[in-house]
C-alpha cells in the first residue's frame, strides 16, 4: 500500500495503484474543450503526471518545467491530469504559455484517479505522481510522492522516458 501525506498528514488513496510492468490502465478524462480522452487516444512514449491543482505553486512549477524539457525528448508526449475544470486548465495554460504539455481533467468521472490509485479521498484531488508508458502500453516508471507538496524526480522521469523509446 502506498502511503502519501499532505502537509505531513496521511491521506487515503483510492483506486488501484500502478506498478512498473503493468499495462496502462483504461481511463476516461476530459480535454480542455470538454471532449473525451481515453488511454486509446495516446500513443508512443508517454509521461503522465498527476497533480493536485495546476494553479498552485509546486504544480505550476512542475508543469512549466516539463513544458520546457519535453521537447528534448523527441517522440515523447507529456500529459498532466488534475481535478481542475477544463476551462481553468485552458486558461492557466494560456496565461503560463504551456503548449507542449497536454492538460486533462479527471473532474467528471475520477476515472484516471481510480485507474492509477491517485485519488486523494480527503482532499477530492489527485495526489502528485508520475508514470512513464512505452509505445507498447507498458508502464516503465512509477513515482508516487510520499509528500504531495514535494516536487517529483524530474531527472528520473525524463531518463525513464528517454529509455522507454
Amino acid at each position: 500500500m502506498t502511503v502519501v501525506k499532505f502537509q505531513g498528514s496521511p491521506i487515503t488513496l483510492e483506486g488501484k495503484t500502478v506498478s512498473v510492468g503493468d499495462k496502462l490502465p483504461s481511463f476516461k478524462v476530459a480535454t480542455n474543450d470538454l471532449g473525451e480522452f481515453t488511454e486509446k487516444d495516446s500513443k508512443g512514449v508517454r509521461v503522465f503526471l498527476t497533480v493536485p491543482s495546476i494553479d498552485t505553486p509546486v504544480c505550476n512549477m512542475e508543469v512549466k518545467k516539463f513544458n520546457e524539457q519535453i521537447d528534448a525528448l523527441e517522440g515523447v508526449t507529456c500529459y498532466t491530469v488534475s481535478m481542475d475544470l477544463p476551462f481553468a486548465q485552458s486558461r492557466w495554460c494560456a496565461l503560463e504559455g504551456v503548449e507542449k504539455v497536454k492538460t486533462l481533467s479527471d473532474y467528471k468521472d475520477r476515472s484516471f484517479g481510480a485507474a492509477t490509485g491517485t485519488y486523494a479521498k480527503e482532499l477530492g484531488l489527485l495526489t502528485r505522481a508520475s508514470f512513464v508508458v512505452d509505445s507498447n502500453d507498458n508502464v516503465t516508471f512509477v513515482e508516487y510522492l510520499e509528500e504531495m507538496t514535494n516536487e517529483p524526480s524530474y531527472e528520473k522521469i525524463l531518463e525513464a522516458a528517454k529509455a522507454a523509446k
